[in-house]
C-alpha cells in the first residue's frame, strides 16, 4: 500500500468536495452578503504537538497562535473564535482550568472574542481552534514581482535548536539553548507588524511549516525565482550552533514551528519598513530578492545551490 502524504490527501478531499480550483493560502476568504470573511482553522494534537515540560495553558495559546500567526502574514486583525476540544476522560479540574487560562489570556493578548464550540472525550488532549476577522483584501501567497526584496520578521533556527533539546532531554545553561526553549514554548506571532504594513507587501506567508517550505511555495505561486543571499539568524546562534557541530541550515530552512512570516516588497518601499519595524521592534532581516525564472536558490559568492523543500509534513 502506497503511503500517502499530506498534499495527497488534502487533494482526495479537495477532489471529492469539488474544489478543483483551489490554490493553498494561509486563510481562507469568503463573502457573507456584503461582508468578506477571513477564517483559519488549526489542530493541536497532544502527542505531535506538545512538546515534554509545556505547560497546558501555553499549549492553548500556542494552539491560538498558530491561527493568529497566519492573519498576521495577511494583514488582517482576527475577532471571533470558535474552539474544539477533545479531552481524556479522567482529566482533573486543574489541568481543564489550566487550558481554559491559556486560552482566555492569549484572547485577551490578541483581543479575540470566542463565541462557543464543542467539547469531546478521546484518549488525548486535543485543541482545534477556528479564527475569524473581516477585511476587503489579504496579501497572497503570489503576488511577487521581479526585483522584489525578501524579508522575514525575525531569525529562525532557534525553535529547531530548542525542541531539540527538549526531545533529548539535556540540561544545559547555555543561553542561546535557553532562547531556544523559550522560542518553543511562547513563540510570538508578528501581527501588529502584519496589520502596519500590509500595504507594502507584494506578497507574505506563515513560516510556520518551515523557511524551506515557506520560500518555495511562494516562489512556486508567484512563478518567480526566489534568490537567498542572507540567511536569517543570530551571531550568537550561529557560533553556538558551529561550536557544536549542527547542521546550520537544517535547523534554520527545514525545522518549522517559528511562527514569523516571510514577505516581499518592492525596494522603494523598503524604508517605510525598516521604520515602521524599529517602531515596533521586530527583528526584519532582508535575505534575499525576486527575480525571473522559478525555483529557491541559496547564493554563496559565485555559486547557486538549490534549496530543497524539506519543511514540516505531517506524514512525511
Amino acid at each position: 500500500m502506497t503511503k500517502l502524504d499530506e498534499f495527497s490527501i488534502i487533494t482526495i478531499f479537495q477532489t471529492q468536495l469539488g474544489n478543483k480550483t483551489f490554490v493553498s493560502e494561509d486563510v481562507e476568504v469568503f463573502s457573507l452578503g456584503k461582508a468578506k470573511i477571513i477564517a483559519k482553522v488549526d489542530t493541536l494534537v497532544e502527542s505531535t504537538d506538545i512538546p515534554p515540560k509545556m505547560k497546558l495553558a501555553d499549549a492553548a495559546r500556542k494552539s491560538v497562535v498558530a491561527c493568529v500567526s497566519d492573519f498576521a502574514a495577511k494583514g488582517v486583525k482576527p475577532q471571533y473564535g470558535i474552539i474544539s476540544l477533545n479531552l481524556p476522560k479522567r482529566i482533573s479540574r486543574l489541568k481543564v482550568e489550566e487550558i481554559a487560562s491559556g486560552f482566555k489570556n492569549a484572547c485577551n493578548e490578541f483581543g479575540i472574542r470566542i463565541l462557543g464550540g464543542d467539547t469531546n472525550a478521546g484518549k488525548e488532549i486535543v485543541l482545534n481552534v477556528c479564527i475569524f476577522g473581516h477585511s476587503d483584501k489579504i496579501v497572497s501567497r503570489k503576488g511577487s514581482k521581479k526585483d522584489d526584496l525578501i524579508f522575514t520578521t525575525g531569525p529562525f533556527g532557534f525553535t529547531s535548536l530548542g525542541l531539540n533539546h527538549i526531545l533529548g532531554k539535556k540540561k544545559t545553561n547555555d543561553k542561546v539553548v535557553k532562547k531556544s526553549i523559550k522560542f518553543v514554548m511562547k513563540p510570538k506571532p508578528r501581527l501588529d507588524f502584519g496589520l502596519k504594513n500590509k500595504k507594502y507587501f507584494s506578497s507574505s506567508m506563515d513560516s510556520s511549516d518551515g523557511l524551506s517550505t515557506t520560500l518555495y511555495e511562494m516562489s512556486r505561486q508567484g512563478k518567480k525565482k526566489f534568490i537567498i543571499n542572507n540567511i536569517p539568524l543570530e551571531k550568537e546562534y550561529e557560533s553556538y550552533v558551529k561550536s557544536h557541530n549542527l547542521d546550520l541550515n537544517k535547523l534554520i530552512f527545514h525545522g518549522g514551528e517559528e511562527y514569523e512570516f516571510v514577505f516581499t516588497i518592492p525596494p522603494k518601499y523598503k524604508n517605510s519598513v525598516l521604520k515602521n519595524a524599529k517602531l515596533l521592534k521586530i527583528p526584519i532581516i532582508e535575505i534575499g530578492y525576486v527575480t525571473t525564472g522559478k525555483g529557491v536558490f541559496l547564493k554563496d559568492n559565485d555559486r547557486m545551490i538549490r534549496l530543497k523543500d524539506k519543511g514540516w509534513n505531517h506524514f512525511r
